[in-house]
């Protein structure tokens, strides 16, 4: 939303630090600590979130749990509506999906349709032992039975608005802002 005033500033920098660190303690100990663990980042935001949590798990357990980077676009039911031609950024996943404990990350939660995709996309490589889903914002209005596991921040929003989510790595801040549409 280039140029446009947001409505709010839901979180700062430090707010989203905060929630990540907390939820890459939710995720230790939801599954007993790192061993078969990894994230997988669904680009293009999710990506740089599940570095970040991977470096605060690290920090907090002395493990390096390894990151992938996963690309939902062939998988988006809304395709045919986005672009005759769409860009595909690859996946990127240097372990085996097969047994793993697998965190989805994106940075936020809507209809559930992202989610779907991702899962969809994250099974063709192999079959996990569970897939978890962290995400930085959870707006609401699903129109798929998903939820996720880890939370960083719960908005109630009316469909007429837009949340936004900024990290550094892309855009060269840290912050989630609300705008209307």
């Amino acid at each position: 939303m280039e140029g446009r005033k947001p409505k709010a500033q839901l979180m700062d920098a430090e707010g989203m630090r905060r929630a990540l660190y907390r939820i890459a303690h939710e995720i230790l100990e939801k599954n007993k600590g790192t061993e078969n663990l990894a994230l997988v980042g669904i680009r293009r935001r999710g990506v740089p979130l599940a570095q970040r949590l991977a470096a605060h798990i690290a920090r907090i357990e002395g493990t390096e749990v390894p990151v992938g980077m996963l690309d939902i676009t062939l998988y988006r039911d809304d395709l045919s509506e986005l672009s005759e031609w769409p860009q595909v950024q690859g996946t990127e996943i240097p372990f085996p999906v097969r047994g793993r404990r697998i965190v989805l990350v994106d940075d936020v939660l809507y209809t559930g349709r992202t989610a779907r995709a991702a899962l969809d996309a994250l099974l063709d490589l192999g079959r996990p032992q569970v897939i978890q889903l962290a995400v930085l914002v959870d707006r609401g209005h699903r129109e798929l039975p998903i939820r996720a596991d880890y939370v960083g921040k719960n908005v109630p929003t009316s469909r007429k608005e837009l949340v936004e989510v900024r990290v550094t790595e892309v855009d060269g801040e840290d912050a989630v802002l609300l705008f209307d549409l």
